[in-house]
């Protein structure tokens, strides 16, 4: 998934410099008959497109390739960097600005709309937990839904549940979402969660009935909002332990 994802913005970036180019060669023929403004909106299109459906990387090198090939292709002098009249001067300015602004709306676009996805995923998430837990099945199955879920929210590389407080000091995830190591918050978006393991309390009110012990993948960016998430699955776990059964 991770290489499919480089190569996708990989392609995106390299077409980000090729399309602008292609789109400015293909109307050299009609340049002495089109309006710069006309060329300009058929390259802005291009710039839409990539902002759109790329990244924003790739939205910048768009706007930095249409100014530069509508300079070079369709203003006097031709096949060369340079501009001699003013209106094409303002025409290439306005193409690289309107090419960032179009990629930041984009680019902004694309974020409120994972939170909006991510927010309904956590939701989900926390629902069916709670579903579960409230139908009476065994504690097994609540505990081994949770764990699979923090796999999964986390990015583990393995959780298993122990049972009882921890019987040494450990590194943790509190109860606010933050990851505390040696008494310090560590920083978790810079350098992931910390390893070889990290604990998850469960808890019920000041007791402690157990623990999730998390194996990191080393490196991998965890979000506060995806730890909060986590603990509201394992406080799941505390609030209704004590009334399921085991198997």
């Amino acid at each position: 998934m991770e290489s499919l994802r480089r190569h996708r913005v990989a392609l995106f970036n390299l077409a980000s410099l090729l399309v602008p180019l292609g789109l400015a060669a293909a109307l050299v023929p009609f340049r002495a008959n089109f309006a710069s403004a006309a060329s300009a909106l058929v390259l802005i299109a291009a710039v839409v497109g990539i902002a759109v459906f790329g990244n924003r990387t790739a939205g910048y090198l768009a706007a930095v390739s249409v100014a530069l090939w509508f300079d070079f292709f369709l203003t006097k002098p031709y096949e060369r960097l340079a501009i001699t009249q003013r209106s094409d001067i303002e025409t290439a300015v306005c193409l690289f600005v309107v090419g960032i602004v179009v990629t930041e709306l984009a680019a902004r676009r694309r974020h409120h709309q994972q939170v909006a996805v991510e927010e309904w995923d956590y939701l989900g998430r926390i629902y069916g937990v709670s579903e579960l837990a409230t139908s009476g099945v065994p504690a097994n199955e609540v505990i081994e839904r949770v764990r699979v879920e923090l796999i999964d929210l986390l990015h583990l590389r393995g959780c298993r549940y122990e049972s009882g407080p921890s019987p040494r000091p450990a590194v943790r995830i509190e109860h606010e979402g933050h990851v505390i190591v040696a008494g310090g918050v560590w920083d978790v978006l810079q350098l992931g969660l910390p390893g070889p393991e990290l604990e998850l309390v469960v808890q019920r009110g000041d007791q402690t009935l157990g623990r999730f012990v998390l194996t990191p993948t080393p490196g991998y960016p965890v979000s506060f909002q995806r730890r909060v998430v986590a603990v509201t699955l394992a406080d799941q776990v505390g609030a209704v332990l004590p009334q399921l059964r085991l198997v």
